[in-house]
């Protein structure tokens, strides 16, 4: 399945090393849009995504803008607490995108506002539950996605 995960400005070294890693093993591509707030040389980045770096396909890109050009989505999902959509009530295509927020605010406002609310997806949780980590919320979705093409990748 074509699909990529956009993380727009991500914080926190270890949530990225282990989105590389599910990456590679679902076979999806990673995008990274700056300002990040880490290098990809850090320890922390680099122990939670260990060896995975080589067999995930990873690209970082200056602007959301430019990310968007590179990986021309067919529908891009935004994934966040606002959206009425729940993950599992849409059918992925090949050339979908999805795209988190940072760790520490989720998604601005208005790069929320340049995506149909139709397309604003969410995980349910229970009551009083602000968010879910990040990198278990991006593989909740992609393996969602993957799940519904039979694991073919």
């Amino acid at each position: 399945m074509n699909l990529s995960i956009i993380l727009y400005e991500p914080e926190i070294p270890p949530n990225t090393g282990n989105i590389i890693r599910l990456s590679a093993n679902a076979g999806v591509a990673l995008h990274l849009v700056e300002p990040m707030g880490f290098s990809l040389d850090e320890k922390q980045l680099r122990r939670a995504g260990m060896d995975y770096a080589e067999l995930a396909h990873v690209q970082v890109h200056k602007t959301l803008a430019d990310c968007l050009a590179v990986v021309q989505p067919n529908r891009l999902f935004a994934i966040t607490t606002k959206g009425k959509t729940r993950y599992d009530q849409v059918r992925y295509e090949d050339g979908d995108a999805l795209m988190f927020g940072p760790e520490t605010r989720g998604l601005p406002l208005d790069v929320r506002l340049a995506i149909p609310e139709s397309q604003w997806l969410t995980i349910p949780m229970r009551e009083g539950c602000r968010s879910l980590n990040l990198s278990n919320a991006v593989s909740v979705l992609v393996y969602e996605a993957w799940r519904q093409h039979d694991f073919i990748s």
